[in-house]
This record gives C-alpha cells, sequence and structure tokens, in this order.
C-alpha cells in the first residue's frame, strides 16, 4: 500500500479520549514498555507490565508520552500480487469529500 498523506498531533483531550477507549492491556502496556527499545527478555515487559497493574489498576491515566496523530490521506494506492504477475492495482484519490478509484497497469 502506498500512501500519500497529510496529518496532525491529536489534541491532547482527543488523546486521552481514545487511550481510554482502548482495552486495559493495551493502556497498561503504554506504561510499562518503552516502545522499539532493546528489552532483555519477555520476563522484564511481564514484571514492568505487573508493576503498572499494581500502581494504577483498572484506570491508568494516558501517559505523557503517548498520544495519536490525524492521518489525511490525498492518495491511497492498493497492490494485490497474484502468481502471474498480472497484479491488481487500485489508486484511491481524494477531491474533497469525495474519492476517485482507477485501476493502475502492473
Amino acid at each position: 500500500m502506498l500512501a500519500f498523506l497529510r496529518g496532525a498531533a491529536l489534541a491532547a483531550a482527543d488523546s486521552d479520549s481514545y487511550f481510554a477507549s482502548r482495552p486495559l492491556g493495551a493502556r497498561l502496556s503504554a506504561w510499562a514498555s518503552a516502545q522499539s527499545e532493546r528489552v532483555a527478555d519477555r520476563a522484564t515487559l511481564e514484571l514492568a507490565l505487573e508493576g503498572m497493574m499494581h500502581k494504577y489498576g483498572e484506570h491508568p491515566p494516558r501517559p505523557p508520552h503517548w498520544g495519536g496523530y490525524r492521518l489525511l490521506p490525498d492518495a491511497i494506492e492498493f497492490w494485490q500480487g497474484r502468481a502471474d504477475r498480472l497484479h491488481d492495482r487500485l489508486l484511491y484519490t481524494r477531491a474533497g469529500a469525495r474519492w476517485t478509484i482507477e485501476r493502475l497497469a502492473p
């Protein structure tokens, strides 16, 4: 998939609302895991998650480092490969509130 897009960080209230809608495990994991950092082993993550469960219970607040982005695509291309290499490529392009769909040659 190929996308051409614009985006902006969500307001804190919107990030709070989305964070609160996520499953409890996902909210606690946001606190327990320093995403993309190296970690010694799985046990380290599980111990950190357990610590967050004890600290926050069922109502963890949104971590200060956690937020959302609103993506506004102008165009998105979907590509589906086929064994004969006569792939399907569909290009969706936005014009205002409407989308046009074009088939592209592989």
